[in-house]
């Protein structure tokens, strides 16, 4: 085992510290919680016994996957962090806060967790709690679920982010943990989630396995069980430091599964962590694989140790072979669609740029513009980033590879090298960003995913692209987008590039009818004939471009019909309307329309991009079946946001939704079921002006923390059922 201590530059204020590779480190932390979860993904609960049989010894990923899925284990890090965006990044943040950014971000009842029931799915539990006026920290208390609910494992598989953004400070890593873990669970359940984020936040600074173990134990009281069983784990290890599977065995006999009441109890799988980490050698690749031979909960399990692992030995400590297959990008299943589609450079910057703040200090200049979103959205100025680019041809194959490189450069250090070992004249080679995902995209539908695109008509697509001095230079480029419902591509005029220059592309999407914009990406065209199987060795490829700086800006500027639209079926139970998401209710397409109904509390669709400020929202309307019958704007989540729309006793009222909605306002409109209407929101800053049928209905201003940016959706509460024929959106 590596004991020494790092030794590393620190960017100072007042009592904090920040590593000066705390970004890259924070990266390879992510990096190695996602590959945690996918290592340990397929074989969830298998006993140890079971996994030899199958696999012997795991040396590397067990199985292949078109792209994981969505899972609970990243899902909830990357949203509950966002309660430190949505009300406060201080220590003053509470319990209450986060339990409320559940009920914002997760479905009711399907994707993002385990919804196993009240009383045996600890999530399950605390968010019937948490919608039922139960807030925390007493939704996940001892006191109101018991200590079988209250001590399963959720407590410490959500919390990696905590210890990411507390770098060499377990205290407060600690803190924040105590908080986000309350809402859930209790005792041991919250103890576990303490100490790894103080274990995460400790690696930072330490590289010694035992001392990073020790500082989470001294966040958590030493005389609870899980304290204890990590003692425990450590005696039996220092007595027989060779053979981690002889601390297994005594981990199965006297913390197994057996002893430990509900569906997956924490001390277990602890246990397993502890003698991972401590058997490691200081390896990464090492670390996941005792875990992951281990068994139990092994996604959740692997994904801790591989966050720990991950920040203290960095990205040069994680071998390209657990990188490559994942590709930079991470599925989610939360209610907002554009919110699924990340990628882990993101996620690393959005998690790094809160430390930062919660720090007081500025990221050096390198990082600032990055991490505070100023810059392009795609930079590849992590090592090793492809930000889940990929390829493609008019030959129907991929015929090269993406490569990270220090090459060359537009802005920063890094860029993105595309290379294709075959090229010829007339055709079109292909890298891209995939901008929407289709269930033919995965093996599984893993908790359940769903999406909105990323790129709508009317927005704009910049990129800097560069091809050096080679064989092949006589090239034209262009950026294009690609329809899923057509698998049409649009295209921007080509340019013909100068070589070693790098050149500014820039292509406006016009405005578009029943699209779904699946891909945004550069296409190179050589023009004259040029044909080379290869590479050889000691040779290049036939073909070398170098991108950076590739990004999306601007307003939206497009309309749907639903007839356009499609069921998208993952399995008989897992069926979504095609760019939407929901968060309860039955949503469906009923001749060529979006149909939505619910027995009692609001069903809610929503679908667009969360950042969209200024925009004007029209949809048809018909009034189905019961008295309440909407449209959603400004969403933000399942419980802010803006709808205006029908209601008993011919009214037309708007609400705010504030975890409840509340009445802003109301006019008499007498209205009638099977009647077609046109309704329209302008949302400009603070004032929203409402027309139904091209008739100005109701304008309000609201001056109370109003919503100024989000999507937008459909909606019905008290048992309705309605129909909506399309939509458009224009931003203003």
């Amino acid at each position: 085992m590596d004991i020494s201590v790092q030794n590393e530059e620190v960017v100072k204020k007042g009592n904090w510290s920040i590593p000066s590779d705390y970004v890259e480190r924070v990266y390879a932390g992510w990096l190695g919680k996602v590959i945690g979860v996918r290592h340990g993904g397929n074989i969830e609960q298998w006993t140890y016994d079971r996994i030899e049989k199958a696999f012997g010894e795991i040396k590397g990923y067990l199985h292949e996957f078109k792209n994981f899925a969505a899972d609970d284990d990243t899902n909830g890090p990357m949203f509950f962090l966002r309660a430190l965006e949505d009300y406060t990044h201080s220590e003053d943040i509470t319990a209450e806060q986060m339990g409320l950014t559940w009920l914002n971000y997760a479905p009711d009842g399907h994707g993002f967790y385990w919804w196993g029931g009240y009383g045996k799915s600890s999530e399950h539990t605390a968010y019937l709690n948490l919608k039922n006026g139960i807030m925390a920290p007493r939704s996940g208390s001892i006191e109101q679920n018991g200590p079988a609910v209250a001590e399963q494992i959720g407590g410490q598989i959500f919390i990696d982010v905590w210890g990411l953004i507390a770098p060499g400070n377990p205290e407060l890593a600690a803190s924040y943990a105590e908080k986000i873990a309350s809402v859930s669970h209790d005792g041991n359940g919250k103890y576990g989630g303490m100490f790894i984020a103080a274990s995460i936040a400790a690696a930072f600074q330490e590289r010694d396995i035992e001392k990073i173990i020790e500082a989470g134990l001294c966040v958590i009281p030493s005389d609870c069980e899980y304290a204890k069983m990590t003692r425990d784990v450590i005696r039996v290890y220092k007595e027989n430091p060779e053979n981690w599977r002889d601390c297994f065995q005594y981990v199965y006999e006297n913390y197994g599964y057996d002893r430990y009441p509900g569906a997956c109890h924490i001390i277990p799988n602890a246990a397993v962590i502890i003698l991972s980490l401590l058997y490691s050698e200081g390896d990464f690749s090492k670390a996941i694989n005792i875990c992951n031979m281990c068994g139990w909960d092994t996604d959740c399990n692997v994904a801790n140790v591989g966050t720990i692992m991950g920040v203290r030995n960095g990205l040069d400590g994680i071998d390209m072979s657990w990188r490559k297959p994942i590709n930079d990008f991470l599925c989610c299943s939360s209610v907002i669609g554009t919110l699924n589609i990340l990628d882990i450079p993101w996620c690393a910057s959005y998690i790094a740029n809160l430390g930062y703040k919660i720090a007081g200090v500025e990221p050096e200049e390198k990082w600032n513009n990055v991490l505070k979103g100023n810059g392009p959205k795609y930079h590849f100025e992590y090592p090793g980033s492809t930000h889940a680019f990929r390829l493609d041809s008019d030959l129907g194959n991929e015929t090269g590879v993406l490569e990270n490189t220090t090459e060359a450069a537009c802005s920063g250090e890094r860029s993105l090298k595309v290379m294709f070992d075959y090229v010829n004249g007339g055709l079109g080679y292909r890298t891209y960003v995939q901008t929407y995902y289709s269930p033919e995209d995965f093996n599984d539908s893993r908790y359940d995913p769903s999406f909105s695109p990323l790129v709508y008509p009317g927005q704009t697509i910049e990129c800097k692209v560069m091809v050096p001095d080679q064989r092949v230079k006589d090239v034209n480029v262009r950026l294009y987008i690609k329809d899923r419902n057509t698998n049409k591509r649009y295209y921007s005029d080509p340019v013909h590039v100068s070589i070693g220059k790098w050149e500014h592309l820039l292509f406006t999407i016009p405005a578009l009818s029943n699209v779904c914009i699946e891909q945004a990406g550069v296409e190179f065209v050589p023009v004259e004939e040029e044909r080379r199987v290869g590479p050889f060795p000691g040779q290049l490829p036939t073909f070398i471009a170098y991108i950076d700086e590739f990004t999306f800006t601007g307003k939206p500027n497009y309309e749907i019909s639903f007839a356009h639209e499609r069921l998208e079926k993952w399995n008989e139970l897992h069926i979504e309307v095609s760019q939407l998401t929901y968060l309860r209710g039955i949503w469906t397409l009923e001749d060529g329309e979006l149909s939505g109904s619910y027995y009692g509390e609001p069903a809610e669709a929503y679908t667009g991009d969360i950042k969209w400020n200024d925009y004007q929202f029209s949809s048809t309307l018909i009034p189905k079946f019961g008295e309440h019958h909407r449209i959603n704007f400004r969403v933000q989540g399942g419980i802010r946001s803006y709808a205006v729309g029908f209601a008993e006793n011919g009214k037309l009222e708007l609400y705010k939704n504030d975890n409840g909605y509340r009445l802003l306002a109301s006019t008499d409109f007498e209205w009638e079921k099977e009647r077609v209407y046109q309704f329209q929101v302008d949302a400009i800053g603070n004032n929203y002006r409402i027309f139904v049928d091209q008739q100005l209905i109701l304008e309000y201003q609201d001056h109370q923390h109003p919503y100024l940016n989000g999507q937008i959706g459909f909606s019905n509460t008290n048992g309705s059922h309605t129909h909506y024929k399309g939509f458009k959106v224009k931003g203003l």
